[in-house]
């Protein structure tokens, strides 16, 4: 299956274009938002668990990367509400689950094969934010090849200072606007390696997950992946 698969080609998803599938478990289902590959795929999705859903234990090989956009998502260590950012290392195992119900930003197998750490970050922890100039950032995760935060700008204020080496983001509050298309709350944006954007926050500020280096997490070998995605998701707007 491929959902977004041309890495060298700019991507977006807004909530119109949702399109809600059933997982292999009951009371989860996910909107892919790129994909390379069947059940076991180097994917990036929005995932809802139903309340008192749950999926059986099972490992990544790739790893996986979690926000948890609203709810509280769970597994055998503990309790996630929103604002929890997880990073399970390739390799690493668990039992998700959700009593009230989750909603969950998902990357998997999209990190390197040595990374080793177990991250967990509370976002709601105001001492975590670090503000400068017209945003404030709460960093989640850096290495040499990818930078995870989140960020909160200002009205008008550029997400990006020039071109980027591959970028991601999902607008958690507020609004972006990205040439002449307004990316609003849900909403989901790929950059290329080489992209020059003018993204900037629209009148009432924005919070959003950001992602930079590597596009989207993509691993190095999977670079200029020549897959065409649909026309529907194609972006607009000449932004680049």
């Amino acid at each position: 299956m491929l959902v977004n698969a041309d890495f060298s080609r700019p991507a977006i998803v807004t909530p119109r274009d949702y399109r809600w599938v059933d997982s292999p478990q009951s009371g989860v289902r996910r909107v892919m938002l790129d994909r390379v590959g069947a059940e076991q795929a180097r994917a990036t999705s929005l995932v809802r668990y139903a309340a008192d859903s749950r999926f059986p234990p099972h490992r990544h090989p790739g790893g996986e990367e979690i926000l948890v956009v609203s709810g509280t998502f769970s597994d055998e260590d503990g309790n996630y509400p929103a604002g929890w950012y997880l990073r399970n290392p390739p390799g690493s195992g668990h039992r998700p689950f959700s009593v009230e119900g989750a909603l969950i930003f998902v990357k998997l197998r999209q990190m390197d094969a040595g990374e080793g750490a177990r991250v967990r970050v509370d976002t709601r922890d105001a001492a975590r934010w670090q503000r400068r100039a017209d945003r404030a950032a709460c960093p989640l995760f850096a290495d040499a090849s990818e930078q995870v935060s989140l960020q909160r700008l200002d009205a008008g204020a550029g997400v990006f200072a020039g071109a980027v080496d591959g970028a991601e983001l999902l607008v958690l509050g507020g609004s972006l606007a990205a040439g002449d298309r307004v990316l609003d709350e849900g909403s989901w944006l790929r950059l290329p390696a080489g992209a020059h954007p003018d993204v900037r926050a629209g009148a009432g500020g924005a919070t959003f997950y950001l992602k930079t280096g590597r596009p989207g997490g993509l691993a190095p070998q999977d670079r200029g992946h020549g897959a065409q995605p649909s026309p529907r998701r194609r972006m607009n707007g000449g932004i680049l």
